[in-house]
């Protein structure tokens, strides 16, 4: 691997770059001054990411589509048929090889461009939120579609950056005649944790040197070492009963809604024993069909969460066992125990974050302006948060969470790549401080420059630490040597999900029958407007001078 990328870069007059290991210390989450590894960049290399960050400027007007775009479609998990039909799309027009149904998936593709070593994939999710439709560029909440989904996390703007950053560097490469190869893949479903492990079961990763992952933030940044995510296992438990007459002859039924129930408030009474790191949360997806009719059905959804693999399978374990309790005190049936998704915590490289940060000081945060702060505050505003506006300070570092301070969190099956190739996620800044997550607010600057501006400064970090990977032998080296050595050590993946379980493709199917046809009329249409903005009529930003109760 090392001889051939040599030689392609003694053809384009790139010299080869060696680590100098600085301070042996480990970082702290703040001290970007203590980092192990740096690789001098030639001349020749900086010239070629300065050209990068130039392509990709060109491309503005792309992204801004491709981000509103994306963000009219508001698909759910699984159900991303328009959202991947779009980008793959723009992939193919631009010489990518594009798989669909990857892994099971029908929304799930797998795209390729290139040849040969180093192979890098790029990726992010793509899937929304439910009941989290409103307006952009709003400061409050104003549906203009009531109840129906939105990108309520930003997943709209990760793979358009991701695109954006692997047509400038394919340029590049096509130019210069630099040996490599691109791979790009959508997070489907990661709201339900229900993607990645089945892709790295389809092996979309075995032959990938470095994984370069992205997710929307409120700034640049990048972690290297054991995050503070949460590994996941997301279950479904459904209980079989027998149906009568609730008030005829409630004798003669088996409520499979009071075994669900028992299990919930079994569960509830179990939190005050487990470990306080755990987090787990359900909903009742089914509790019958009519009051008068005793459920023969029922079903209860679980995430369990906990700090790794085996606590979590550990609290997944005692819920089945809770269930099956559920079910001999209601004379039911455990009929189903289903496995809709899994994530690790993920690990991310060291070597390749380290990389990444000299770019994210390169770049630097946007240049925000006034309106763009004027809608950050007023959104600010609305949720009672303090008017901070949007976020000016430089990139950071960050490195391992300690474990005593891991103390739940979210989760991303992300978890599950990063156990199988080095792997990072580029934070980047296309949203607005404060906001509670999972919720309307967080669709508000998802279809603005603010979002716009965030994927452009995002898609030149991923641009140029492509191009550090591709020129830098050593750099995925000392990766591997990293992931080998440090992270696997003494921990070794495996998946979380069965061998028999497969993908829960019918994840949402029911919200977009309902939503879809007047969801149309909505997505956008670049050919007719200059923005998503200008095709809803709204005024950049709309914002209130106080809250209105």
């Amino acid at each position: 691997m090392t001889r051939s990328i040599a030689g392609t870069l003694a053809a384009v007059g790139l010299a080869l770059t060696l680590p100098l290991p600085l301070a042996a210390q480990r970082p702290s989450s703040s001290a970007a001054d203590s980092l192990k590894y740096v690789y001098p960049v030639s001349p020749a290399l900086e010239a070629l990411k300065a050209e990068a960050a130039k392509r990709v400027d060109a491309k503005a007007k792309l992204i801004q589509e491709m981000v509103d775009q994306v963000f009219s479609f508001g698909e759910l998990g699984m159900q991303e048929f328009e959202t991947s039909k779009y980008l793959t799309g723009i992939l193919e027009q631009n010489g990518f090889k594009v798989e669909r149904g990857v892994g099971g998936m029908p929304t799930a593709w797998v795209a390729r461009w290139g040849s040969g070593k180093p192979v890098i994939s790029l990726g992010s999710d793509i899937d929304g939120i439910p009941k989290t439709n409103t307006k952009p560029g709003v400061g409050y909440r104003e549906e203009y579609l009531q109840g129906a989904p939105s990108h309520g996390e930003g997943h709209n703007s990760g793979v358009p950056l991701n695109i954006a950053a692997a047509l400038a560097v394919k340029e590049i490469m096509m130019e210069r005649k630099m040996q490599g190869t691109l791979v790009l893949w959508p997070g489907v479903a990661e709201e339900q944790m229900a993607g990645k492990a089945f892709l790295v079961r389809a092996g979309v990763f075995k032959d990938v040197d470095v994984t370069l992952f992205t997710h929307v933030g409120q700034d640049l940044g990048v972690s290297w070492g054991q995050s503070s995510s949460t590994a996941l296992i997301s279950a479904q438990f459904r209980f079989k009963g027998q149906s009568a007459h609730s008030a005829g002859a409630p004798w003669r039924g088996r409520s499979a809604l009071d075994a669900v129930m028992l299990m919930g408030m079994a569960w509830d009474m179990k939190r005050e024993h487990l470990e306080l790191p755990q987090r787990s949360h359900y909903v009742i997806t089914d509790g019958g069909d009519q009051p008068n009719v005793v459920p023969s059905l029922a079903t209860i959804w679980f995430y369990f969460r906990e700090r790794d693999s085996d606590r979590v399978k550990a609290n997944f374990e005692i819920g089945k066992k809770i269930a099956q309790g559920a079910a001999m005190m209601t004379d039911t049936q455990l009929d189903t125990v289903m496995i809709v998704g899994s994530g690790w915590s993920a690990h991310f490289s060291r070597p390749v974050a380290e990389a990444m940060y000299q770019n994210i000081k390169k770049v630097g945060m946007p240049a925000w302006d006034e309106k763009d702060q004027t809608l950050a505050k007023g959104l600010q505003r609305e949720l009672g948060q303090a008017e901070r506006g949007l976020s000016t300070t430089g990139g950071r570092i960050e490195g391992p969470t300690p474990e005593a301070q891991r103390m739940g969190g979210g989760s991303d099956d992300i978890g599950d790549v990063s156990w199988n190739v080095p792997t990072i996620t580029l934070r980047f800044p296309s949203n607005v401080p404060g906001l509670p997550g999972h919720n309307w607010a967080n669709s508000i600057a998802m279809a603005t420059p603010i979002a716009h501006k965030g994927v452009v400064a995002g898609a030149k970090v991923q641009a140029m630490t492509l191009l550090d990977i591709l020129s830098t032998p050593q750099l995925v080296t000392d990766a591997w040597d990293y992931f080998t050595n440090e992270q696997t050590k003494t921990t070794k993946y495996y998946p979380l999900i069965g061998p028999t379980d497969q993908p829960p493709i019918w994840l949402n199917r029911e919200i977009l029958l309902k939503y879809r046809e007047d969801m149309k009329k909505f997505y956008y249409d670049p050919r007719k407007y200059k923005s998503y903005l200008e095709q809803l009529g709204i005024t950049y930003p709309t914002v209130r001078d106080q809250v209105v109760p």
